[in-house]
């Protein structure tokens, strides 16, 4: 990688930290000039714009997100076992206060706000929903969760889990939130297992 490109990458990682704290529409390139220490003019050069940054701080994100949580789940065995490092992965880093954190933030920012950001929020959710479901289908592949369950339907409810895992970890502090998001997430599996 070269010095530049480890530069770019150091501040993106910086503007997602920021974005996670103050919301992706606060993020501006004085924000981030100011939590970088470097020159507006500087940070200009590499994003030319407020949305241009936003863009390529949820692409980075993404990519984040991806790297520590869609491809270790994808190298466990199909069925169960890769649904279940999936959970472990995001579970830890929504703790941790990774990629996760912006995505959520900037969902309820821009749920009402039609534009090139929501569209793209809009897009990496359908994805990732879709991967959730494809992974969930290998378990029906493998005789590992009945042949009836909807895998549209356990992405979804997965989601929901996640979702309040975060609500209750980040915004409420509750010990327990960990706790419940594991006991939610047997239950789910419970319901789609192949019985013995």
């Amino acid at each position: 990688m070269s010095k530049g490109e480890a530069t770019r990458q150091a501040v993106l990682d910086q503007a997602a930290a920021t974005a996670s704290r103050i919301g992706l529409a606060g993020l501006t390139i004085g924000t981030l000039a100011s939590s970088t220490g470097m020159s507006k003019s500087g940070l200009f050069a590499h994003f030319q714009s407020k949305e241009s940054l936003q863009s390529q701080v949820l692409a980075h994100a993404r990519e984040k997100f991806v790297d520590q949580v869609v491809r270790p789940a994808l190298a466990a065995p199909r069925g169960e076992t890769r649904v279940r490092a999936l959970f472990e992965h995001w579970l830890a880093l929504s703790r941790d206060g990774g990629s996760a954190c912006l995505f959520v933030s900037a969902s309820a920012e821009y749920d009402d706000q039609p534009g090139p950001i929501r569209d793209q929020l809009v897009r990496d959710h359908l994805d990732f929903s879709d991967s959730v479901a494809q992974m969930f289908r290998t378990g029906i592949s493998e005789g590992q969760f009945r042949a009836d369950a909807d895998p549209d339907q356990f992405a979804h409810d997965l989601h929901g889990v996640m979702l309040a895992f975060f609500h209750a970890y980040r915004l409420l502090n509750d010990d327990t939130a960990e706790t419940m998001a594991r006991r939610a997430f047997d239950a789910l599996l419970a319901a789609v297992r192949v019985p013995e």
